[in-house]
Protein backbone atom coordinates (compact mmCIF):
# COMPACT_ATOMS: atom_id res chain seq x y z
CA UNK A 1 0.00 0.00 0.00
CA UNK A 2 2.95 2.29 1.03
CA UNK A 3 4.78 2.18 -2.12
CA UNK A 4 1.49 2.22 -4.42
CA UNK A 5 1.29 5.65 -2.51
CA UNK A 6 4.19 6.57 -3.22
CA UNK A 7 4.02 6.25 -6.40
CA UNK A 8 1.19 7.91 -7.14
CA UNK A 9 2.53 10.80 -5.51
CA UNK A 10 5.38 11.18 -7.49
CA UNK A 11 3.28 11.28 -10.78
CA UNK A 12 4.17 15.12 -10.92
CA UNK A 13 7.70 14.10 -12.13
CA UNK A 14 6.93 13.77 -15.48
CA UNK A 15 6.06 17.29 -15.69
CA UNK A 16 9.25 18.48 -14.69
CA UNK A 17 10.81 18.81 -18.03
CA UNK A 18 7.83 19.79 -20.16
CA UNK A 19 6.81 22.30 -17.55
CA UNK A 20 10.07 24.15 -18.47
CA UNK A 21 9.53 23.48 -22.06
CA UNK A 22 6.25 25.02 -22.16
CA UNK A 23 7.32 28.25 -20.62
CA UNK A 24 9.93 28.04 -23.17
CA UNK A 25 7.31 28.37 -25.84
CA UNK A 26 5.52 30.82 -24.26
CA UNK A 27 8.81 33.25 -24.36
CA UNK A 28 10.18 32.43 -20.86
CA UNK A 29 7.09 32.77 -18.39
CA UNK A 30 3.39 32.45 -18.25
CA UNK A 31 0.27 32.02 -16.13
CA UNK A 32 -0.19 28.87 -14.68
CA UNK A 33 -3.19 28.40 -17.25
CA UNK A 34 -0.90 29.09 -20.13
CA UNK A 35 1.71 26.53 -18.45
CA UNK A 36 -0.74 23.99 -17.70
CA UNK A 37 -2.43 23.77 -21.62
CA UNK A 38 1.11 24.65 -23.49
CA UNK A 39 1.99 21.28 -21.65
CA UNK A 40 -1.25 19.67 -22.27
CA UNK A 41 -0.74 20.62 -25.81
CA UNK A 42 2.98 19.16 -26.20
CA UNK A 43 1.92 15.80 -24.29
CA UNK A 44 -1.12 15.81 -26.49
CA UNK A 45 -3.44 14.79 -23.43
CA UNK A 46 -6.50 13.98 -23.83
CA UNK A 47 -9.73 15.98 -21.70
CA UNK A 48 -10.37 12.94 -19.95
CA UNK A 49 -6.34 13.07 -18.67
CA UNK A 50 -6.73 16.43 -17.66
CA UNK A 51 -10.35 16.64 -16.22
CA UNK A 52 -9.71 13.41 -13.66
CA UNK A 53 -10.80 14.26 -10.40
CA UNK A 54 -8.42 13.58 -6.92
CA UNK A 55 -10.73 12.49 -3.83
CA UNK A 56 -10.15 16.05 -2.62
CA UNK A 57 -12.06 17.24 -5.94
CA UNK A 58 -9.40 19.01 -7.45
CA UNK A 59 -8.10 18.56 -10.76
CA UNK A 60 -4.92 15.72 -10.38
CA UNK A 61 -3.50 17.06 -13.82
CA UNK A 62 -3.66 20.97 -12.36
CA UNK A 63 -2.43 19.87 -8.95
CA UNK A 64 0.44 18.22 -10.36
CA UNK A 65 1.52 20.73 -12.63
CA UNK A 66 1.24 22.93 -9.54
CA UNK A 67 3.99 20.03 -7.43
CA UNK A 68 5.95 19.92 -10.48
CA UNK A 69 6.24 24.00 -10.59
CA UNK A 70 7.02 23.75 -6.56
CA UNK A 71 10.33 22.17 -6.77
CA UNK A 72 11.73 23.77 -10.05
CA UNK A 73 11.06 26.37 -7.82
CA UNK A 74 12.94 25.28 -5.10
CA UNK A 75 16.03 23.67 -7.46
CA UNK A 76 16.40 27.70 -8.99
CA UNK A 77 14.71 26.48 -12.76
CA UNK A 78 11.59 28.93 -11.75
CA UNK A 79 11.30 32.14 -9.98
CA UNK A 80 9.68 32.46 -6.58
CA UNK A 81 7.12 35.19 -8.06
CA UNK A 82 4.05 35.07 -6.72
CA UNK A 83 1.99 37.80 -8.79
CA UNK A 84 0.49 35.02 -10.90
CA UNK A 85 2.91 34.27 -13.60
CA UNK A 86 5.87 31.72 -13.65
CA UNK A 87 9.16 32.61 -14.88
CA UNK A 88 11.90 30.74 -16.43
CA UNK A 89 15.32 32.16 -14.35
CA UNK A 90 18.76 32.29 -16.67
CA UNK A 91 19.57 28.83 -15.49
CA UNK A 92 16.07 27.11 -16.29
CA UNK A 93 16.32 28.67 -19.58
CA UNK A 94 19.21 26.54 -20.70
CA UNK A 95 18.52 23.70 -18.61
CA UNK A 96 16.52 20.28 -20.22
CA UNK A 97 15.13 17.67 -18.26
CA UNK A 98 14.82 13.70 -18.40
CA UNK A 99 12.37 12.12 -16.22
CA UNK A 100 15.93 10.35 -14.26
CA UNK A 101 17.08 13.55 -13.64
CA UNK A 102 13.46 15.29 -12.52
CA UNK A 103 13.86 11.78 -10.14
CA UNK A 104 17.00 13.12 -8.73
CA UNK A 105 15.96 16.44 -8.30
CA UNK A 106 12.85 15.01 -6.17
CA UNK A 107 14.91 12.50 -4.36
CA UNK A 108 17.39 15.58 -3.40
CA UNK A 109 14.81 17.85 -1.85
CA UNK A 110 13.21 14.63 0.04
CA UNK A 111 16.45 14.48 1.31
CA UNK A 112 16.28 18.19 2.51
CA UNK A 113 12.75 18.10 4.00
CA UNK A 114 13.61 15.08 6.06
CA UNK A 115 16.43 16.59 7.54
CA UNK A 116 14.35 20.08 8.21
CA UNK A 117 11.65 17.37 9.83
CA UNK A 118 14.49 15.68 12.00
CA UNK A 119 15.31 19.52 13.22
CA UNK A 120 11.78 20.83 13.55
CA UNK A 121 9.91 20.04 16.52
CA UNK A 122 7.55 17.79 16.62
CA UNK A 123 3.89 18.50 15.30
CA UNK A 124 5.46 21.19 12.30
CA UNK A 125 4.33 20.60 8.43
CA UNK A 126 7.32 22.40 6.68
CA UNK A 127 6.48 20.86 3.05
CA UNK A 128 3.18 22.56 3.30
CA UNK A 129 5.18 25.56 4.93
CA UNK A 130 7.55 25.07 1.78
CA UNK A 131 4.72 24.65 -0.99
CA UNK A 132 2.58 27.45 0.57
CA UNK A 133 6.06 30.11 0.30
CA UNK A 134 6.31 29.13 -3.26
CA UNK A 135 2.96 29.77 -4.01
CA UNK A 136 2.23 26.31 -5.08
CA UNK A 137 -0.71 23.98 -4.73
CA UNK A 138 -1.69 24.12 -0.71
CA UNK A 139 -2.36 20.92 1.28
CA UNK A 140 -4.68 18.42 0.48
CA UNK A 141 -6.50 18.49 4.06
CA UNK A 142 -6.84 22.22 3.87
CA UNK A 143 -8.48 22.14 0.72
CA UNK A 144 -10.94 19.76 1.37
CA UNK A 145 -12.02 21.64 4.52
CA UNK A 146 -12.59 24.86 2.83
CA UNK A 147 -14.53 23.22 0.41
CA UNK A 148 -16.52 21.67 2.95
CA UNK A 149 -17.24 24.94 4.35
CA UNK A 150 -17.84 26.51 1.00
CA UNK A 151 -20.50 23.52 0.08
CA UNK A 152 -21.88 23.61 3.33
CA UNK A 153 -22.84 27.42 2.90
CA UNK A 154 -26.59 28.54 2.03
CA UNK A 155 -26.86 29.86 -1.69
CA UNK A 156 -27.77 33.36 -0.43
CA UNK A 157 -24.62 33.03 1.85
CA UNK A 158 -22.74 31.56 -1.55
CA UNK A 159 -23.71 34.85 -3.20
CA UNK A 160 -22.78 37.05 -1.06
CA UNK A 161 -19.12 35.33 -0.66
CA UNK A 162 -18.87 35.85 -4.29
CA UNK A 163 -20.42 39.61 -3.92
CA UNK A 164 -17.19 40.15 -1.63
CA UNK A 165 -15.01 38.39 -3.71
CA UNK A 166 -15.75 40.54 -6.91
CA UNK A 167 -15.55 43.54 -4.58
CA UNK A 168 -12.07 43.04 -3.01
CA UNK A 169 -10.87 42.31 -7.16
CA UNK A 170 -12.03 46.33 -7.89
CA UNK A 171 -15.36 45.78 -9.12
CA UNK A 172 -18.09 48.40 -8.03
CA UNK A 173 -21.70 48.66 -7.84
CA UNK A 174 -21.68 44.79 -7.43
CA UNK A 175 -25.81 43.33 -6.91
CA UNK A 176 -26.72 39.72 -6.37
CA UNK A 177 -29.74 39.61 -8.11
CA UNK A 178 -30.53 35.62 -7.29
CA UNK A 179 -33.75 35.83 -9.48
CA UNK A 180 -35.22 32.63 -10.88
CA UNK A 181 -35.69 32.26 -14.30
CA UNK A 182 -33.25 34.90 -15.32
CA UNK A 183 -31.05 32.37 -17.27
CA UNK A 184 -28.73 31.64 -14.34
CA UNK A 185 -27.84 34.98 -13.80
CA UNK A 186 -26.86 35.70 -9.98
CA UNK A 187 -25.71 39.23 -10.61
CA UNK A 188 -23.40 42.21 -11.82
CA UNK A 189 -21.10 44.20 -10.93
CA UNK A 190 -18.66 47.25 -12.86
CA UNK A 191 -14.93 46.49 -13.35
CA UNK A 192 -13.64 50.60 -13.79
CA UNK A 193 -10.40 50.50 -15.92
CA UNK A 194 -9.57 53.41 -15.99
CA UNK A 195 -11.26 56.83 -15.88
CA UNK A 196 -12.62 56.49 -19.65
CA UNK A 197 -13.28 52.33 -20.34
CA UNK A 198 -15.73 50.65 -17.75
CA UNK A 199 -16.73 46.95 -18.25
CA UNK A 200 -20.60 46.24 -17.43
CA UNK A 201 -19.87 42.14 -15.65
CA UNK A 202 -22.52 39.49 -15.26
CA UNK A 203 -22.13 36.61 -13.20
CA UNK A 204 -23.24 33.02 -12.07
CA UNK A 205 -22.36 31.15 -9.16
CA UNK A 206 -22.22 27.57 -9.11
CA UNK A 207 -21.58 25.96 -5.78
CA UNK A 208 -21.39 22.21 -6.50
CA UNK A 209 -18.74 19.49 -6.57
CA UNK A 210 -18.76 18.40 -10.43
CA UNK A 211 -17.33 20.27 -13.44
CA UNK A 212 -18.75 22.89 -15.28
CA UNK A 213 -19.19 21.85 -19.00
CA UNK A 214 -19.23 22.94 -22.32
CA UNK A 215 -22.89 23.68 -22.06
CA UNK A 216 -22.82 25.16 -18.73
CA UNK A 217 -20.67 28.33 -20.46
CA UNK A 218 -22.91 28.21 -23.69
CA UNK A 219 -26.06 28.29 -21.76
CA UNK A 220 -23.96 31.37 -20.17
CA UNK A 221 -23.23 33.35 -22.20
CA UNK A 222 -27.11 32.97 -23.88
CA UNK A 223 -27.96 34.52 -21.12
CA UNK A 224 -25.91 37.42 -20.82
CA UNK A 225 -25.89 37.91 -24.88
CA UNK A 226 -26.68 41.69 -25.22
CA UNK A 227 -26.43 42.54 -21.70
CA UNK A 228 -22.76 42.64 -20.39
CA UNK A 229 -19.39 43.16 -22.29
CA UNK A 230 -17.94 40.49 -20.34
CA UNK A 231 -19.05 37.41 -17.94
CA UNK A 232 -17.62 35.26 -14.55
CA UNK A 233 -18.77 31.85 -13.32
CA UNK A 234 -17.38 31.44 -9.88
CA UNK A 235 -17.65 27.75 -8.96
CA UNK A 236 -16.39 25.33 -5.86
CA UNK A 237 -16.17 22.70 -8.84
CA UNK A 238 -13.97 22.60 -11.54
CA UNK A 239 -14.01 23.27 -15.53
CA UNK A 240 -13.53 20.81 -17.94
CA UNK A 241 -10.94 21.18 -20.32
CA UNK A 242 -14.16 21.85 -23.29
CA UNK A 243 -15.45 24.20 -21.68
CA UNK A 244 -12.39 26.51 -20.37
CA UNK A 245 -11.79 26.51 -24.61
CA UNK A 246 -15.62 27.62 -25.23
CA UNK A 247 -15.21 30.29 -22.52
CA UNK A 248 -12.61 32.27 -24.95
CA UNK A 249 -14.08 30.57 -28.36
CA UNK A 250 -13.38 33.43 -31.52
CA UNK A 251 -16.36 35.18 -32.34
CA UNK A 252 -18.07 34.38 -29.35
CA UNK A 253 -18.71 37.40 -26.23
CA UNK A 254 -15.83 36.16 -23.85
CA UNK A 255 -15.58 34.97 -20.19
CA UNK A 256 -12.84 35.21 -18.71
CA UNK A 257 -9.74 32.41 -18.56
CA UNK A 258 -10.84 30.09 -15.88
CA UNK A 259 -9.67 29.04 -12.82
CA UNK A 260 -11.32 27.41 -9.97
CA UNK A 261 -11.37 26.31 -6.14
CA UNK A 262 -11.54 22.42 -7.16
CA UNK A 263 -8.30 22.68 -8.85
CA UNK A 264 -6.81 24.88 -5.95
CA UNK A 265 -7.16 28.74 -6.76
CA UNK A 266 -9.58 30.56 -6.64
CA UNK A 267 -12.39 30.47 -8.50
CA UNK A 268 -13.48 32.73 -11.47
CA UNK A 269 -13.88 33.00 -14.99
Amino acid sequence: MGKRRNLEGTKFLQYFGPLLDALRKLGGSGTPDEAAEQVATDLTMSDELQNELLPSGGLRYRTNIAWARFYLVKEGLLDSSKRGVWRLTERGRNTHLTLTQSGEIFSGWVKIFDEQRRIKSAGSEPLAEQVAEAGGTPSNDYRAETLDILMRLPPAGFERLSQRLLRESGFTQVVVTGQSGDGGLDGYGTLQINPLVSFKVLFQCKRYAKSVSTSHVRDFRGAMSGRADKGIIITTGTFTADARREATRDGAPPIEPPADFGSGSRSCW
